[in-house]
């Protein structure tokens, strides 16, 4: 997905009261495979999963 088309969805989501989070890696193509950026990505999702599956408070991941 181009960035103009995350960030589109990105803000459609935040103006209709979506809760959402924005995580752009400039040097990844469509997937994330540097093992750093990978290690932030899967952390970054499990947080908001938590958040919103089990209900824990959410918590930012230290590399943020």
């Amino acid at each position: 997905m181009p960035i103009s088309e995350a960030l589109r969805l990105w803000t459609d989501l935040q103006r209709h009261g979506v809760e959402s989070k924005f995580l752009y890696f400039p040097d990844e193509n469509h997937w994330v495979l540097k093992p750093q950026n990978a290690r932030l990505w899967y952390e970054t999702v499990l947080a908001f999963l938590d958040q919103h599956l089990l209900g824990t408070e959410w918590a930012r991941p230290a590399l943020l």
